[in-house]
């Protein structure tokens, strides 16, 4: 097992665990709430994010602790969307991870609930002294997160993507789309690790540029993943977005042309790290991951 498959693997099983722990199960009749918010924040994933928050963090020497708390913080954010995102006003999703939607296990209603429990959640998370002793950085993580989460990131990328004209977007309408809606919360992601590592202005605008290009690298993989794979082997449904007639990379620039789109964007995000040299080694073979991933 290769150095980063193995790094990935034990961050990903202390994020499950820290999350195990934040969101304990209750017993009466909103533990039903719980329970759906549990089987979307523990059902596994890449956890992707919370690895880059705390691959971040690494460079500035930031207490690993700091860091696992918001990478936490992180996905519970992206599971909340995963669950929104699933729902019959969204993609009508019956297949995450492997395994029933929250919406299809649960019902409808727990499922906007759990959504809604996650998010919040994510924030009371960031807020905690565990996360960081000055409150000056927990207030700078929560705005960052707010942003990256809402109307100028993840739900704005959202909207563009269910609004009416969405199947007549060109490159640069995806681009921007999923700049917002996969971008924005990758972005925040190695962005936290320099907000609690205190770090200059170099060092973050050069983490926030290789995170918008693996971001954008990450959903034209997704597209690719999407037109070539089965359900099976992702773990969730396919060829929806062409079903629909919606514009996607693979459909604008063909399969050769956004497989090279892809390669440009993994060497430039990779360039971005040149000041951090050896240390950001990982950083550098998550972009590969990336470019190279089956699920």
């Amino acid at each position: 097992m290769s150095e980063l498959s193995e790094t990935l693997n034990r961050r990903g099983e202390a994020v499950t665990r820290r999350l195990d722990a934040l969101l304990a199960p209750v017993k009466g009749p909103r533990g039903r709430v719980l329970d759906a918010m549990r089987y979307s924040a523990l059902s596994g994933g890449k956890r992707l994010r919370p690895f880059l928050v705390m691959e971040s963090a690494r460079l500035f020497d930031v207490d690993p602790d700091h860091a696992l708390h918001c990478a936490a913080a992180v996905e519970m954010i992206h599971c909340y969307s995963l669950i929104h995102d699933d729902l019959p006003a969204m993609d009508d999703s019956d297949l995450r991870r492997g395994r029933a939607t929250v919406h299809k296990k649960f019902d409808e209603a727990t499922a906007i609930l759990a959504g809604d429990g996650l998010l919040t959640e994510a924030f009371a998370v960031l807020a905690g002294p565990r996360c960081h002793p000055d409150a000056s950085i927990r207030a700078e993580l929560i705005a960052g997160l707010a942003q990256a989460a809402g109307a100028a990131g993840m739900v704005g990328g959202q909207m563009i993507d269910i609004a009416p004209g969405r199947e007549t977007l060109d490159l640069a309408g995806i681009t921007t789309l999923q700049a917002l809606k996969t971008g924005a919360l990758i972005t925040f992601s190695c962005e936290a690790g320099a907000i609690l590592g205190r770090a200059g202005a170099a060092p973050r605008q050069a983490l926030g540029a290789y995170a918008r290009d693996l971001g954008l690298a990450f959903q034209i993989v997704d597209d690719l993943l999407d037109h070539e794979s089965t359900p099976e082997e992702l773990g969730k449904p396919t060829g929806q977005d062409e079903a629909a007639g919606k514009a996607t990379f693979v459909g604008l620039l063909g399969v050769e042309g956004a497989r090279a789109k892809a390669q440009d964007l993994v060497q430039q995000a990779c360039a971005q790290l040149a000041i951090f040299a050896q240390k950001a080694k990982l950083l550098e073979e998550t972009a590969q991951f990336v470019l190279e991933r089956k699920t």
